[in-house]
């Protein structure tokens, strides 16, 4: 086992490894940009090391800088956390380089799902169904024109090496996907310094389905159920659930087993999670995999009692999976509501400042992960993330009441957040049947402002 572990991130998620180390008995080393004096992180962790100015690509991003932080503390390893490095595949070969073990999987697992096309071209071979699209990268206007009229409209155009909604555009029409190819590419190359583009059939009204898997360094591997993402505002998850009530224990199974049957086909190590859209006929399609912690990885946690940072960090050290495919059950439900700084009666602008007061919902079956306290400034430098409240429950119903109650708790002054935001659509109707898609968020935003 480590004896010591940088953390190469901030925030709650950095907090979340801390406690998790701190329960293995591993010692800690936080890295902080100028901009994190004041970030709760620091004080819990056993060593704090300043590694560069606020921007994330003098801080979080810069390798060199986080690397030198690990050799002078004589870290043995590096938890990248999600965000910032997490599945950057030369930062974890640099840590391989320097005998300083990346927690995570491999840098070849890393590549081979950073890149989308080659990503879904190892599925297809796993036997994973695909949503139809192009096979490589579309350069010019002609190939893209050629593929929309044999799939047909409407199309999606999405960045190779992208993630979070840059270099993605839906298009109705050859106009339309003309111009949207070169505004892709280059969204596309600002983001991610790659501008190719390849090109699915858009499906309408799916669900976002992701499956948790883990898998050891022996060839053994489990999933841990599934989690419901469609709650998302352009592209980034807002509200996360499971089970989802939209999947039954058959489908459930099915995926499970074909993403079992994929990591094991492709030698995976550690945590991930494979991203698929479920239409509306039940028909699924596997999207990409992250090779990461998930923000929304405590809806896992509370249903199956599996934690799920430390399971990273025992299977990075090199031991066997101790859980096997029929230890896992499912208890209950569970659903994560993200709370960000941000004003949603003003169109979601963020909300960077001072908190000048703060209190944290509690009682039974209610976790909040957060980082934030009275008396801290939120720093314009970062994600908007300030803080993830998790309820569980015996039912569906249950669960939903008590993020109801919790949300009402949640008191910032004066920031504003999306904690009234998250109450107004889990109290919606149609959320509370289980009846909604990733473009829900849209129409209700739509029906807020008439």
């Amino acid at each position: 086992m480590f004896s010591k572990i940088l953390i190469a991130n901030r925030g709650e998620i950095a907090i979340r490894i801390i406690r998790a180390c701190k329960e293995l008995g591993i010692k800690t080393v936080a890295v902080y940009s100028e901009a994190d004096k004041s970030c709760l992180h620091l004080e819990f962790a056993d060593e704090a090391i300043c590694i560069g100015k606020a921007p994330s690509s003098e801080s979080y991003l810069n390798i060199s800088s986080i690397i030198s932080a690990a050799e002078i503390t004589d870290s043995d390893a590096i938890h990248p956390g999600y965000g910032f490095l997490a599945e950057n595949a030369s930062f974890a070969e640099v840590c391989e380089s320097c005998g300083i073990k990346f927690i995570g999987p491999t840098p070849e697992n890393i590549k081979m799902m950073g890149d989308k096309i080659q990503a879904k071209e190892t599925m297809r071979k796993a036997g994973l169904p695909l949503i139809p699209g192009s096979k490589g990268a579309l350069k010019t206007k002609e190939e893209v024109l050629a593929l929309a009229k044999k799939i047909g409209y409407p199309l999606i155009l999405k960045a190779k090496a992208g993630g979070g909604g840059k270099g993605m555009r839906v298009c109705h029409s050859d106009v339309r996907v003309v111009s949207a190819l070169m505004t892709a590419q280059a969204e596309a190359q600002t983001a991610f310094g790659d501008s190719d583009i390849y090109m699915e059939k858009f499906i309408e009204q799916p669900r976002h389905i992701e499956i948790q898997i883990a898998a050891d360094n022996y060839g053994n591997a489990i999933y841990l159920g599934e989690r419901d993402c469609s709650i998302q505002r352009r592209h980034q998850k807002l509200i996360e659930e499971t089970p989802s009530p939209a999947i039954d224990n058959h489908l459930r199974r099915k995926l499970g087993e074909l993403c079992v049957k994929s990591v094991k086909a492709m030698d995976y190590r550690n945590v991930g999670t494979m991203e698929f859209l479920l239409d509306k006929k039940g028909n699924f399609y596997f999207m990409e995999m992250n090779t990461r912690i998930q923000v929304e990885h405590p809806v896992t946690e509370e249903v199956t009692g599996i934690d799920l940072l430390k399971l990273q960090i025992t299977l990075a050290a090199g031991e066997k999976l101790g859980i096997k495919q029929d230890d896992v059950h499912v208890k209950g439900t569970a659903i994560e509501c993200r709370i960000n700084a941000e004003d949603p009666d003003n169109k979601f602008m963020p909300q960077p400042g001072m908190i000048d007061f703060c209190y944290i919902p509690g009682g039974k079956d209610v976790r909040v992960d957060t980082h934030i306290y009275s008396g801290y400034h939120i720093p314009p430098n970062y994600d908007s993330l300030i803080a993830k409240v998790i309820t569980k429950g015996e039912t569906r119903q249950e669960t939903l009441k008590k993020m109801e109650r919790a949300l009402d708790e949640f008191l910032i002054e004066p920031i504003k957040t999306t904690a009234p935001f998250c109450k107004k659509i889990i109290t919606n109707p149609e959320f509370k049947r289980g009846n909604y898609h990733t473009g829900f968020l849209e129409k209700f935003l739509e029906k807020e402002e008439e």
